[in-house]
């Protein structure tokens, strides 16, 4: 017999009732320190006062008015995203699935205009192995693994995916069929696969040379997570096109596009809409979460931070060579590449009272609330170390 609930997750035998910051507090009264922040959307914490604060006065004037009026809570947030960022303008999405949606649309559209009449259009997106862009039809062609593709074909056409890294690759797909190329800076349900500088410079080049939009995908690694607003900072380029979501809306469903005047110039009155998009709830929490997080002093914290978890993480693996490999990622979007099942590793750490996500390449992903304690950093490596034992000594004691 289906539950009620359409089963496509295998659902954690928890149910939480209350968080606190980094904290998550059971039905039963048990208290969990969650390194997984709802898979790095609640950036600012559980139940943030600032946050809440913001949501209760915005719920007591308006809730939603559809988009065929003004939204001064959108227009705000767009405004400060385009202050902020390489953006010309902003559409408002309630996920990142939606995101990226519209930038298919948005990239597709662009050579459409630019296309003689008798001529095809570039339509091709090229996307990466290990990519994740969303589960809508459109998303699980662009990233073409089996895992999310298989039964759901046949699938959208106009999507190529190439190896991860592979420059070689990348420079014979890239011909006058390509109108865009994907890429996540740092891929989280890949692996915590960084995307190295120099590669993402490169890839910046080679748009450039060719005439494809490069679209980052930041949903998982953007809004400070990696101690800047947005991971491609770091590499000193720009997209033309950008999605992002999870922690813009610090637990609130919200998403966006961002792009420049240039990429979004098909994008005019009728070519895309949202009933919910960028309504005056989730657009007052996306801006007070923005205003917060784009604070340099805040992502000099968030840097501290990186570097103390990072540390701390780096000697535990030294401490536990059975369990643990390697520390990859950036800022507080760490993994740590296992030896032992991640699967096994993640119920371990459930049993000491720490919440952990697993990630393909056998990778346990650590994304943290940004504003996590130095306290709270040290405390969950004290749990993940009690965690790593006790999954070594029952592998042990079986075999």
């Amino acid at each position: 017999m289906i539950s009620s609930v359409l089963p496509t997750y295998s659902r954690a035998p928890l149910s939480f009732v209350k968080g606190e910051g980094s904290w998550l507090i059971e039905a039963d009264g048990r208290r969990f320190l969650d390194l997984g922040s709802g898979i790095a959307v609640n950036a600012l914490g559980h139940a943030n006062p600032a946050l809440v604060e913001v949501l209760t006065e915005q719920a007591q004037n308006l809730w939603h008015v559809s988009n065929l009026y003004q939204i001064p809570q959108q227009q705000a947030l767009a405004d400060l995203l385009v202050d902020q960022t390489f953006a010309d303008t902003v559409f408002f999405t309630n996920s990142g699935t939606e995101a990226l949606e519209l930038v298919i649309k948005m990239a597709r559209k662009y050579w459409y205009d630019r296309t003689p009449e008798g001529e095809t259009p570039r339509h091709k997106i090229l996307s990466f192995e290990g990519s994740f862009h969303g589960r809508s039809t459109a998303a699980i062609a662009a990233a073409g693994s089996e895992k999310m593709t298989k039964g759901f074909g046949p699938l959208m056409p106009g999507f190529q995916t190439l190896p991860w890294g592979d420059a070689e690759a990348l420079a014979a797909a890239l011909d006058d069929s390509v109108a865009a190329v994907i890429v996540e800076p740092i891929q989280g349900e890949g692996g915590i696969r960084p995307l190295p500088e120099a590669e993402l410079k490169a890839l910046r080049a080679a748009c450039d040379k060719t005439g494809a939009l490069l679209v980052l995908d930041e949903v998982q690694c953007g809004m400070g997570r990696t101690g800047r607003l947005f991971a491609h900072e770091w590499a000193g380029i720009t997209p033309d096109i950008m999605m992002v979501a999870k922690g813009i809306g610090g637990g609130f469903p919200l998403g966006a596009v961002l792009a420049t005047a240039e990429a979004a110039s098909g994008m005019g009155v009728g070519t895309h809409g949202s009933t919910y998009g960028g309504n005056p709830l989730g657009c007052a929490v996306g801006l007070k979460v923005t205003q917060i997080i784009s604070d340099p002093a805040f992502l000099d914290e968030v840097n501290r931070k990186a570097g103390l978890l990072r540390q701390k993480l780096e000697g535990l693996v030294a401490a536990h060579p059975e369990a643990f490999e390697e520390v990859r990622g950036s800022g507080l979007m760490l993994g740590i590449k296992c030896r032992a099942p991640n699967t096994e590793l993640v119920l371990a750490a459930r049993d000491a009272g720490l919440l952990l996500v697993p990630a393909a390449d056998n990778v346990l992903r650590l994304l943290p609330a940004l504003t996590i304690s130095d306290d709270e950093i040290a405390e969950a490596v004290t749990r993940l170390d009690t965690a790593a034992t006790a999954q070594t000594a029952a592998t042990k004691a079986a075999g």
